[in-house]
């Protein structure tokens, strides 16, 4: 580990280490993990829709190589393409659910 990198590591540490102490004391139990379901609800769909994009274009670029070679399989080549979808509604479906 170089020296930049354990300065960029303290400088994190330290920083993430007193916005935790700055917080003010909550009223209501409910209130101590709004912002915790907030962030987790935003990766859900956040990391569902890179998961999402990542794999359609890996995909996509293989069905239109196999569908310039035979475009009679387009129709059932294009599921395989949506099935990726899912990612993104079971991502949205936390959205709503940690809410």
């Amino acid at each position: 580990m170089t020296k930049y990198n354990k300065i960029v590591l303290a400088s994190l540490v330290l920083a993430l280490a007193t916005s935790g102490l700055a917080q003010e004391a909550s009223t209501g139990a409910a209130d101590n993990y709004a912002g915790l379901r907030a962030i987790g609800a935003g990766l859900a769909l956040g990391l569902g829709a890179v998961g999402t994009g990542i794999a359609q274009a890996r995909i996509g670029s293989s069905l239109v190589g196999a569908v310039a070679e035979d475009p009679s399989k387009a129709g059932s080549l294009l599921l395989y393409f949506l099935i990726p979808e899912t990612l993104v509604i079971f991502g949205f479906l936390a959205l709503f659910i940690l809410r």
